[in-house]
C-alpha cells in the first residue's frame, strides 16, 4: 500500500512539473506534438528509473562512507549525463525519427531540473532503494503524463481559432497554468 501512495503522490499530488515546477523547459519546449512529448516522456521515464537506482547506490555505498555527501550534486550530475547519453546512442540506431524530433531537448535532459530534483529528494525523503525507484517512476510517468496532455491540447488549440494576441507562447502560458490549477485538485487525495 505504501508504494501505491508514493506512485500516486508522485504522479498526481506533487507532479513534478505542474506542482513542484520542476522540468518547465522541455514542457514548454517538446510539447507541441503528441508523438514528441511522448519520446521526451518515455526517455525520461527511463533515466529517471536508472538514475535512481545509481543515485542511491552512490550516495549510501561511496558519498557518505566516505564523508563526501557534499559531492552529491556534482555526481548526480556526472550519472544523469553518463545515461543521456547513453540513451542518446540507443534513440539515434533504433528510432532516428524520434531523435531527430526530440533535437536539442534530449541531450538537455542531462540538465532538466526535474531529474536531478528527483534525486536529490530521493536522499532528502530517505527512501530505502526500491521506494526511490518507485518514486522516480511515478514522478518520470506523471512528468509524461504533463507533458503528453499539454501536447494533445496544444494540438487541439492549433486547429482551433485563438484570438491574434493569444496564438503561441501566451496561449501555451495559459493552458499550463489551467493545468497546474487542475492537478493542483489531487492534493486532498494523499
Amino acid at each position: 500500500m505504501e508504494y501505491l501512495l508514493i506512485i500516486i503522490g508522485a504522479i498526481f499530488v506533487n507532479n513534478v512539473v505542474l506542482s513542484q515546477f520542476l522540468g518547465i523547459c522541455p514542457f514548454l519546449g517538446v510539447s507541441s506534438k503528441v508523438e514528441t512529448a511522448a519520446g521526451m516522456g518515455a526517455a525520461v521515464t527511463f533515466v529517471m528509473a536508472i538514475s535512481s537506482i545509481v543515485a542511491y547506490l552512490v550516495q549510501y555505498y561511496i558519498l557518505v562512507p566516505l564523508g563526501i555527501e557534499f559531492m552529491q550534486t556534482i555526481v548526480f550530475i556526472l550519472v544523469i549525463a553518463s545515461l543521456v547519453q547513453m540513451v542518446e546512442i540507443v534513440l539515434k540506431k533504433l528510432s532516428p525519427s524520434l531523435y531527430q524530433a526530440l533535437g536539442i531537448f534530449l541531450p538537455l535532459i542531462t540538465t532538466n531540473c526535474a531529474v536531478l530534483g528527483v534525486a536529490l529528494l530521493l536522499v532528502q525523503k530517505e527512501f530505502n532503494l526500491l521506494e526511490s525507484f518507485v518514486y522516480a517512476v511515478g514522478t518520470a510517468i506523471g512528468f509524461a503524463l504533463a507533458l503528453i496532455i499539454f501536447a494533445g491540447i496544444r494540438e487541439r488549440l492549433a486547429i482551433n481559432g485563438v484570438p491574434k494576441s493569444f496564438k503561441g507562447v501566451p496561449i501555451a502560458l495559459v493552458t499550463a497554468g489551467i493545468l497546474a490549477m487542475a492537478f493542483m485538485g489531487f492534493s486532498g487525495l494523499v
